[in-house]
């Protein structure tokens, strides 16, 4: 996928190898399964007592466990581990790097009682899922993209809720690392899973009037000529391009929705 139009860049996807085996809607769900169990694990690590923690993370394994076995193909129950993992492990990373913290104990948990229950045949199937999810790019695509956007968002508005200088620096400097690792990472999509995240931010701001002064202004900014400045050219442009076409689609849609409705 390589050309120098952000159009037809963005319009070029590779075949996802794993979509025969979990659908792009199953992908999309292992996502935000992913998210609302660590959401969940990451409540109960900080404010239940270890009992309370335990029963939580037990019920949570249950419920993601229902849905990997909800299936009679063995192939399609081990890639949907594979995913809610991998997932709950980019979470756990995320957050522990930009708010420093040493381990997330209900993850960790959370993490054991999917794994450990396996044998030694299904153990295999789930590693051999686990390793095709990041041997090409374009495999698992639609995960990759519902979850790095829930993540990033997720970054960005614990970002602008910081009163605390410090804080706010340290996680944009994650969360910008997190968005240039992308782009070397991944050098065919990487770009548009990091658009996707600046166009997700532009249209929050617009939407619900956020990072309008301060802090949090000035962080956003921020994180946008850091990125500006570090991507490579041909990159930084595609990017560029693509989140302000986003954006302006957005506001298009929002203006034949609502005549009335001012967007700025």
């Amino acid at each position: 996928m390589s050309t120098d139009n952000p159009e037809q860049a963005a319009a070029v996807l590779p075949n996802d190898a794993l979509a025969a085996v979990v659908s792009a809607e199953e992908q999309r769900k292992a996502a935000r399964s992913a998210q609302d169990a660590f959401s969940q694990v990451f409540r109960l690590t900080l404010s239940a007592n270890d009992t309370e923690r335990a029963a939580g993370v037990e019920k949570l394994a249950g419920t993601m466990r229902q849905w990997v076995t909800a299936t009679d193909d063995q192939a399609a129950a081990s890639l949907r581990r594979a995913l809610l993992l991998a997932g709950l492990d980019q979470w756990g990373m995320a957050y522990s790097r930009a708010f420093g913290l040493q381990a997330i104990p209900g993850l960790t948990e959370l993490v054991g009682a999917l794994r450990t229950e396996l044998d030694a045949q299904a153990d295999a199937r789930f590693q051999q899922a686990y390793s095709a999810i990041d041997a090409d790019e374009g495999n698992a695509i639609d995960f990759k993209i519902e979850l790095r956007r829930a993540i990033h968002l997720a970054l960005w508005h614990a970002m602008i809720a910081s009163d605390e200088r410090e804080q706010a620096t340290q996680i944009l400097t994650q969360l910008g690392g997190m968005l240039f690792a992308l782009v070397k990472h991944m050098p065919e999509l990487g770009w548009r899973l990091v658009a996707d995240a600046l166009a997700n931010i532009q249209i929050h701001c617009l939407s619900e009037a956020l990072a309008t002064e301060g802090l949090a202004r000035e962080m956003t900014e921020s994180l946008f000529a850091s990125l500006a400045q570090e991507l490579p050219e041909d990159k930084r442009d595609l990017v560029m391009a693509h989140a302000a076409r986003t954006v302006l689609v957005w506001q298009q849609a929002r203006r034949v929705a609502d005549p009335n409705q001012a967007v700025h």
